[in-house]
């Protein structure tokens, strides 16, 4: 019997290997504040004093109570498994009585209320459950990123509305519901509102309410700077609205009142189909965050009222050091009502001779103080910058002195 040999096939030089990335990730712009960050660490690395007003990242730390908790949680061995992804029902139960208290709202914590990895996560999980491909959502504008592209990545269409007038935005809400075809399937909202600090009142919701009826289209509220208000405001939820339920969810988090940031710990509540579907995508996504954290959390909710207001106090106290410096050095702004940000209208002369990122290019340049560009935040925002109340009253000081070296040059 013969040996049967297979036909070599003639060589041919290998082909250069190619990554081919998926079409929602071509479609992302590039990050336009990665110019900034780079020049800032080169300075940090040459031994500047650079003062990063840039990202609001809360730089106090959780009451110790809540980080003793945390500790003691890891230590039980029982603690360390998978945990559900919808949070443990004591949480949620936490979550829900906090909603209760504030807002008067009376959420089932088993149906209609749900534990995400921060409210960036339930909002990212929450788009790619609600839409796709030849849906619209309408967006808040300027944008928080997130909010524009985990639409963009859910492979639907946004349509960006200005927020400066609550007024004016209810009726470009619903002069775009009577003109689009097909009508948008998704609302947007976020107040108080990044960046721009924006802030509405109770009968606002009433109304987006009555539109979301009216025009059959689903609501996402994104409740993330509920904690921080100033001057006796008070941030009112999109839940308390009459039937708002029976529309929509709502997203809240520990981040900021809380200073847990980096625990990645928030929340959606309301209407119960759509968290199921939110539930249902976060079931294929993930195990939920540490069950230490969670029971962590739930001290902070318990016990913590009263340190969150202090923050508050803390953050007013920051916002009036910051724009009673600008006006001082002939930079007048306007003091926000909520959030940890102030939305600071370029000045003249530089307002007229440059955008807003090369003049956040100036400050930094120029003034080693590290400010976001409106432009970051879509054409909405151009002709602004943005400045992270993170840093102490003296750093805030010290940043004023040389902003207006910086512009006094």
């Amino acid at each position: 019997m013969s040996d049967v040999t297979a036909e070599s096939e003639p060589d041919t030089p290998d082909q250069p290997f190619t990554i081919e990335v998926a079409e929602r990730v071509r479609r992302l712009p590039p990050y336009l504040f990665a110019q900034i960050n780079k020049l800032m660490y080169e300075k940090r690395r040459a031994g500047g004093d650079v003062i990063d007003l840039g990202m609001g990242n809360p730089s106090d730390p959780p009451q110790d109570l809540v980080i003793e908790k945390l500790a003691e949680a890891a230590r039980d061995p029982k603690n360390h498994g998978y945990s559900p992804a919808q949070g443990i029902l004591s949480l949620r139960r936490e979550a829900a009585a906090k909603y209760f208290k504030h807002y008067g709202v009376r959420l089932d914590p088993q149906r209609e209320l749900i534990a995400c990895l921060g409210s960036k996560e339930g909002f990212s999980h929450i788009c790619l459950a609600l839409v796709g491909p030849g849906d619209t959502a309408i967006v808040p504008a300027p944008s928080y990123p997130a909010h524009l592209y985990a639409v963009a990545m859910a492979a639907a269409n946004a349509i960006l509305l200005e927020v400066f007038d609550s007024q004016l935005l209810l009726r470009n809400i619903d002069y775009t519901c009577r003109h689009l075809v097909p009508r948008p399937k998704l609302l947007v909202v976020n107040f108080p509102h990044n960046p721009s600090t924006t802030v509405v009142e109770p009968e606002f919701y009433v109304e987006v309410v009555r539109l979301a009826k009216r025009y059959g289209f689903m609501v996402v509220s994104d409740l993330a700077y509920a904690d921080v208000t100033f001057d006796g405001y008070k941030t009112p939820s999109f839940l308390a609205a009459p039937g708002a339920i029976e529309v929509g969810v709502e997203l809240t988090t520990m981040s900021k009142g809380y200073n847990m940031a980096g625990w990645r710990v928030g929340f959606a509540a309301g209407n119960a189909e759509m968290l199921r579907a939110l539930s249902t995508v976060k079931g294929y996504y993930d195990y939920g965050m540490f069950r230490p954290i969670q029971i962590a959390a739930i001290m902070a909710l318990r016990h913590t009222d009263a340190a969150v207001e202090a923050q508050a106090a803390v953050y007013q106290r920051r916002r009036d050091v910051l724009c009673e410096g600008l006006e001082r050095i002939g930079w007048p702004v306007e003091r926000p009502k909520a959030s940890m940000f102030v939305w600071a209208k370029i000045p003249e002369p530089w307002a007229s001779q440059m955008t807003s990122f090369d003049f956040a290019m100036k400050l930094l340049e120029e003034g080693d103080v590290v400010a976001s560009p409106g432009a970051g935040f879509g054409p909405a925002g151009e002709g602004f910058v943005r400045m992270a109340l993170v840093e102490n009253e003296n750093r805030l000081r010290q940043a004023v002195r040389q902003i207006g070296r910086c512009l006094g040059k």
